[in-house]
């Protein structure tokens, strides 16, 4: 890409510069190299960017008073404004999760407690069965067998040798304990 730029007159140096800055940098930012086919003294990056530090600018060096404002300035009292006004949102913010979450809670039940070797059945929500339509299919699959428990949700469950495709781990919310009948045979 090759900008073009008219001047009027021969200029110096630190003139060029502020062009540059002027026309190129604010819409292009800072170059990384620049070539010339003018020869090395077109390109003298000391002389060029001279102006306003833009030797340090250009090294990707930060100057010290950019990042560590004075604290009497009025830019330090706008930055304590800002961080006193975050702190409070912040407050606020957790507050309302808080309040948010207690009544959230309100509606969750208790994901139940499967020990290694009781009996649940699993829903066939998601579970590809022969029947043509799923209507008249079983709700409830099993009783099967829970090996172990994964994570906090989830449990690894015996499942027959002709299901080898599904994969054995259910989240809680597919299953449901066998309640023993009262009733003996």
């Amino acid at each position: 890409m090759a900008i073009v730029i008219q001047t009027y007159g021969s200029i110096t140096s630190l003139d060029l510069a502020q062009i540059f800055i002027s026309l190129v940098f604010t819409k292009h930012g800072l170059p990384v190299s620049i070539v010339s086919d003018r020869g090395s003294l077109f390109a003298r990056y000391q002389e060029i960017f001279q102006l306003n530090f833009i030797l340090k600018k250009m090294d990707r060096h930060r100057d010290f008073d950019s990042i560590h404002v004075s604290q009497d300035s009025p830019a330090g009292n706008l930055s304590k404004k800002f961080q006193s006004v975050q702190k409070v949102v912040k407050e606020e913010f957790d507050s309302a999760i808080r309040r948010f979450k207690k009544y959230a809670d309100r509606n969750r039940a208790i994901p139940p407690d499967f020990q290694p070797g009781a009996k649940v059945w699993l829903a066939s929500k998601n579970i590809k069965t022969t029947r043509p339509t799923k209507k008249p299919s079983k709700r409830w699959l099993g009783p099967f067998e829970v090996i172990k428990k994964i994570g906090s949700h989830a449990y690894h469950l015996k499942l027959p040798q002709k299901w080898k495709s599904v994969h054995p781990v259910f989240h809680v919310s597919l299953l449901e304990p066998v309640k023993q009948s009262a009733i003996q045979n």
